[in-house]
């Protein structure tokens, strides 16, 4: 892996945080690597970063740096030869037919709504539920790097089902975050939404799919193993990552 004091980085400070709570594993503790400063991270130095295992919040590039477990695996789909299994195909039917726009990356009370929706159902009591409109700013619409806010629509009513926020980047697309109307049982649209970059990446000809972090032992990201052929950043090089 490209240390952090050699090219493209060297203009760039790395620093560790304090430990903090797990997110995924109860009883863990966690650490993070923090890229710094943010005004000298553009699209050219993110994507660099995202190979080599860094994410973002906002404006906050970080990659997971903890002192004894290495669960956080990078992850990333080879788009071209993704082919959709059963499930996938039927999730995709099923919302095939969204109305899709590119909107500027900007506040919106609509989103917000759907946003605090989302985060009551899918993770209630996890603090994220109780965002500030300051907050959500801070974490999905403050960007350096080429980022893109897409509103996924009902045809008959134009009822709001989801918003994805992704970065484009020079070998691929970075799924930032997505959120939806959680309260449709029947609903699949998480599921759609990665076939949906995958294909967007497929006629953008860009070979990745950038799906953040993956941990084997927590049922919240089992999905994303789902979406083969699928890469793994360990120990320091890209690898194939089977199904699980």
């Amino acid at each position: 892996m490209t240390h952090p004091h050699e090219a493209p980085f060297s203009t760039l400070q790395f620093y560790a945080t304090a430990p903090y709570p797990c997110s995924y594993l109860p009883g863990k503790a966690a650490r993070s690597q923090v890229a710094t400063p943010n005004h000298l991270i553009h699209h050219g130095v993110y994507s660099d970063l995202v190979k080599v295992g860094f994410r973002r919040s906002g404006v906050f590039t970080y990659r997971p740096w903890c002192d004894d477990c290495k669960a956080c695996v990078p992850v990333r789909v080879k788009v071209a030869d993704f082919k959709p299994n059963r499930s996938q195909r039927r999730a995709w039917k099923t919302h095939a037919n969204l109305a899709i726009d590119f909107v500027p990356l900007t506040f919106s009370s609509e989103h917000y709504a759907l946003y605090l929706k989302y985060q009551s159902i899918r993770h209630a009591g996890g603090g994220m539920d109780q965002d500030s409109r300051d907050q959500y700013a801070q974490f999905l619409l403050q960007s350096r790097v080429r980022t893109h806010l897409i509103e996924f629509r009902e045809p008959s009513d134009r009822r709001l089902s989801m918003v994805s926020i992704v970065d484009q980047l020079a070998d691929g697309l970075s799924s930032v975050y997505t959120f939806y109307d959680a309260s449709e049982p029947r609903a699949k649209y998480g599921i759609y939404n990665i076939l949906w970059q995958i294909r967007w990446a497929q006629e953008c000809g860009l070979p990745f799919l950038y799906l953040g972090y993956w941990i084997r032992e927590s049922p919240k990201m089992s999905y994303k193993s789902d979406f083969q052929p699928m890469q793994g950043l360990m120990h320091g090089r890209w690898a194939a990552l089977g199904t699980v």
